[in-house]
């Protein structure tokens, strides 16, 4: 939302990956080597497992997978596990960024709005208001 120029207070990053085999374990290579560890008692190896990962959105209704970095000031990753966003069309229609000399990949305002809508919490609820502004002044990816 920060990058989208909707100012929030918050301590997370929230990722939608690909799910497939090959994303998971690159991502899982990364999340070692920056010593992120699994919020909840599971390991990096459950997440990786498509099965377990299934059950944990259809037994727990499990939207993200987070993960934490061993210094209390960094911010919690959230990965994306149970939104229900083709991944292969929200990444056609992202926008990007360069972030001191990064490449980001953002997601539309208005897959933002679908996710935010699924979520449907107090912040995702006023989050919503400020993405229909943003969608209203005609800052949209088409």
């Amino acid at each position: 939302m920060n990058l989208h120029g909707v100012p929030r207070m918050t301590m997370d990053v929230d990722l939608m990956l690909a799910l497939n085999s090959e994303n998971i374990n690159d991502f899982v290579e990364v999340d070692q080597e920056l010593s992120l560890k699994p919020a909840l008692p599971v390991t990096l190896n459950d997440f990786a497992n498509p099965e377990i990962r299934d059950n944990w959105v259809q037994q727990r209704n499990m939207i993200a997978f987070s993960l934490c970095g061993s210094e209390q000031n960094m911010p919690t990753v959230d990965i994306l596990i149970g939104a229900k966003l083709d991944f292969d069309l929200a990444y056609k229609r992202r926008e990007s960024r360069n972030l001191s000399g990064i490449n980001v990949s953002l997601a539309s305002l208005e897959d933002m709005l679908a996710l935010k809508s699924l979520a449907g919490r107090k912040q995702d609820l006023a989050d919503i208001v400020h993405i229909n502004k943003l969608l209203t002044a005609g800052r949209h990816v088409d």
